[in-house]
C-alpha cells in the first residue's frame, strides 16, 4: 500500500469509526485493541474479529464497515487470542460461520486478493476430515463454483503430508488447485499466524497468469505459479465460511481476526501484523 493510500485511509477510519457499530452489524460493537486498529489501517474490504457470543448476537460483524455481515451456525463458543482478545472456537462437526457472497470476496475484483486469518487447532487428527486426510478451516468454493481455501491435514493421510497448512487456488469447475503451503510440527497449544495470497494482476516470467503464496507468522513460505495447472480463477457464487467451506469437512480449533484485502498486502504489513498481536 502507498504511503498517500494510508494516509486517506486513515483518515477515513476517524470518520467510519462514530458509524462503524451500526455498519458492522445491528447491536454488535467491534473490538478497538493495538491489533484491530493496525488491521484496520490496510484497509480490508472485510474484517471478522470474531469472538461474539453467538447467543447474545448471532450476527458475526464486518468490522471494515463494508457490510459483510456474517451468521453463526450451531453456537460455536468463545476463546481466548495471545493478545487477550476473543475468538472463536469450532467443535470439528456442526459449527461454522457463513457470509454471503459479494463480489469484492472473489478474486476478480482487482485480480488481487489476501486472505489472513489467525488459527490453533484443537486436534492434529481431525475427525470430520474429507480427502485423502484434510480438512477446509476456511474458503468460498461449492460445486462449479469452486474459488479458495484454506486447509489443514490431519497428522497422519495418505499423501503423507503431517498436518501440512496450505492455501489453494481453482479454477471455477474445481479439480485439482495450484496451492502453496508451509509443514512444520504443529503444537494445539499455538496460536499460527496465516496469510494467503492469491495474485493473478502482476505477472512475470516465472509467474505468466499469477500466482498464489502463503506467510507464516510473518514470514513468507511458498510461492507457486498458477500456470502449472492452467487455473484462472472466477467470481462464483458460493458464501465464504469459516469452520467449514462445503461442508465436507469441519476444522475443530479456534480461529480469530480473519481479515480479506482487494490487494497484495505487503510483507512488511504481515510482519508488523504478526508481531503486534504477539507484543
Amino acid at each position: 500500500m502507498t504511503g498517500r493510500r494510508r494516509a486517506v485511509l486513515a483518515a477515513l477510519l476517524l470518520i467510519e469509526a462514530a458509524t462503524m457499530t451500526t455498519t458492522a452489524a445491528a447491536g454488535a460493537t467491534c473490538p478497538t485493541s493495538a491489533y484491530d486498529t493496525r488491521v484496520l489501517a490496510d484497509a480490508p474490504i472485510a474484517y471478522w474479529p470474531l469472538g461474539t457470543i453467538p447467543a447474545q448476537q448471532p450476527s458475526a460483524p464486518d468490522c471494515s464497515g463494508h457490510g459483510h455481515i456474517g451468521t453463526y451456525v450451531n453456537t460455536p463458543n468463545t476463546t481466548t487470542m495471545p493478545n487477550g482478545d476473543l475468538a472463536q472456537q469450532f467443535d470439528g462437526s456442526t459449527q461454522y460461520v457463513e457470509f454471503p457472497d459479494a463480489p469484492d470476496l472473489s478474486l476478480t475484483a482487482t485480480g488481487r486478493l489476501t486472505i489472513e486469518a489467525w488459527m490453533r487447532p484443537a486436534t492434529l487428527q481431525f475427525t470430520d476430515q474429507e480427502g485423502s486426510g484434510y480438512v477446509h478451516w476456511l474458503g468460498k468454493g461449492t460445486s462449479n463454483q469452486q474459488e479458495y481455501v484454506a486447509r489443514m491435514y490431519s497428522q497422519v493421510n495418505s499423501e503423507n503430508r503431517p498436518n501440512r497448512i496450505s492455501g489453494y487456488a481453482f479454477n471455477l469447475t474445481g479439480g485439482l488447485g495450484v496451492g502453496s503451503y508451509f509443514q512444520d510440527p504443529v503444537s494445539t497449544a499455538e496460536w499460527i499466524h496465516v496469510v494467503i495470497v492469491i495474485n493473478t494482476a502482476d505477472t512475470s516470467g516465472s509467474y505468466p497468469s499469477g500466482y498464489t503464496r502463503i506467510y507464516k507468522n510473518g514470514v513468507l513460505r511458498d510461492t507457486d505459479s498458477l500456470a502449472g495447472l492452467d487455473i484462472t480463477p472466477g467470481n462464483g457464487t458460493a458464501p465464504f465460511r469459516i469452520g467449514t467451506r462445503d461442508f465436507a469437512s469441519y476444522f475443530e480449533g479456534r480461529i480469530g481476526k480473519v481479515a480479506i484485502y482487494d490487494y497484495e498486502l505487503s510483507a512488511a504489513d504481515i510482519a508488523d501484523h504478526n508481531n503486534t498481536m504477539r507484543a
